[in-house]
């Protein structure tokens, strides 16, 4: 054991037990499990963190967090003003519990993005009521103005990746100035994301690339900034001989809407790869767009019956369909770390991937472990999944090796186990500062 991971915390205990439990806060301003990191995140690392050994209470709001046994759900509910099927709704005046719902509810009507701002004001208002009952508060990328400060316990962050990078991504996909200045206000909450990250203790993050990311978008020193990688469920994301392998199917894991995840690229490199292996589709798990530059050219390229979107399936079956795929593919132009290339590998699936962000760190190198091309690059793109297609051979040598890269290098359980050793570090340097005082 690390003389870091030896530490205590100075709220419980003594200083010369260092493997005793920790009492662990696990905030998320969202925890959606199915679709975004954050609720991925929250899921696994919880669940590993209660097989070390240690208490968990996850404390998150609407889409709240689907929790394996083990960890608890302290449930800090925001007005869920983007919910399905009625998003940027207006509440009703019973509705109203305090100032931070007008807040809530004028930013949103003024086009800005409520939810970590007032999440963190919840937050705060719940910790400090509770001083005491933490060993340690781990904050999932809200990085809003109410968790700056003493809340009773220290504060560790992760930050996936600056969401900088998806205002650029998306300004620059933006048509018109109105569209623009409605991408702008939008992320004007990034501003108060910044401020806060350069004024945090211990910043995880979750690759190499994200930890230049924050470096340079937010500002924050590189000596705070420490990589935990993050992984597969790999009993879960395995080999299954049993599931039939479905010729010419590509999967991927996209919301059609976001264009940092580079799905328009694919639609038409599968436009292309079609005209040479017309059996050739693709299955999208995500949120299907009705307009914008995926569904345009869907139409376009007449691939209405090629693309199926699925969206609410259970873990099992999403696992299957990746199992029944012949190539899994990351399109994105950026990845914090790519967790659906991870899962993918842990399967035995092939991997087609781009270089954006983070994936060649999680995807390894191009021809041993996946087929990497440029991000952006629908050619290119078309290219590799016709090659991968038409190879068997290279089909299953990537496949295996893919799974033995995720194996030895990106498992939940190593993830919890260095987020443990950052959080008896920051207790450390808690009581450092204390006695200092």
């Amino acid at each position: 054991m690390t003389a870091e991971a030896m530490v205590t915390s100075p709220f419980a205990g003594s200083a010369t037990d260092g493997d005793r439990p920790l009492r662990i806060a696990l905030l998320t301003y969202k925890g959606n499990p199915f679709c975004g990191g954050q609720g991925v995140y929250v899921r696994h690392l919880s669940r590993e963190l209660v097989q070390l050994g240690h208490s968990v209470e996850v404390i998150g709001a609407q889409p709240y967090p689907v929790l394996d046994t083990g960890a608890s759900l302290t449930e800090l509910p925001s007005l869920d003003l983007y919910r399905s099927p009625d998003p940027f709704r207006t509440p009703k005046r019973e509705e109203y519990r305090d100032w931070i719902d007008a807040v809530e509810v004028a930013t949103m009507w003024t086009g800005g993005f409520p939810e970590p701002l007032t999440f963190s004001l919840r937050a705060r208002r719940h910790l400090t009521a509770r001083a005491g009952d933490f060993d340690v508060i781990h904050d999932n990328q809200t990085l809003g103005y109410g968790l700056l400060g003493d809340l009773g316990a220290p504060l560790v962050t992760t930050i996936h990746h600056p969401i900088t990078v998806d205002r650029k991504l998306d300004l620059d996909a933006a048509k018109g100035r109105v569209k623009r200045a409605s991408v702008r206000r939008w992320y004007a909450f990034t501003r108060m994301q910044g401020r806060v990250a350069r004024r945090l203790p211990s910043v995880l993050t979750v690759s190499g690339s994200s930890q230049q990311e924050i470096a340079q978008h937010l500002g924050v020193r590189d000596e705070r900034i420490h990589v935990v990688h993050i992984g597969a469920d790999t009993d879960l994301w395995s080999p299954d001989a049993s599931v039939a392998e479905v010729p010419g199917r590509i999967v991927t894991t996209s919301s059609a809407d976001v264009p940092l995840k580079g799905l328009v690229y694919l639609v038409e490199a599968l436009a292309k790869l079609r005209t040479e292996q017309p059996e050739a589709h693709l299955v999208v798990v995500g949120k299907r767009a009705e307009q914008g530059p995926v569904a345009r050219a869907i139409e376009t390229y007449g691939l209405q019956d090629a693309v199926r979107f699925v969206k609410g399936i259970t873990d099992a079956e999403l696992v299957d369909l990746v199992r029944s795929a012949q190539i899994a593919c990351v399109p994105s132009l950026y990845e914090g770390f790519s967790l659906p290339a991870a899962e993918a590998m842990a399967t035995g699936t092939p991997l087609v991937a781009t270089t954006g962000g983070a994936i060649p760190e999680v995807a390894g190198p191009d021809g041993e472990t996946c087929l990497a091309v440029p991000p952006g690059d629908a050619g290119a793109l078309a290219a590799a999944l016709g090659r991968m297609l038409g190879d068997p051979q290279l089909r299953a040598r990537l496949g295996a090796a893919g799974r033995e890269r995720v194996l030895t290098r990106f498992t939940w359980a190593k993830a919890a186990e260095g987020t443990v050793a950052h959080y008896r570090a920051a207790i450390e340097q808690a009581a450092r500062t204390r006695r200092a005082r």
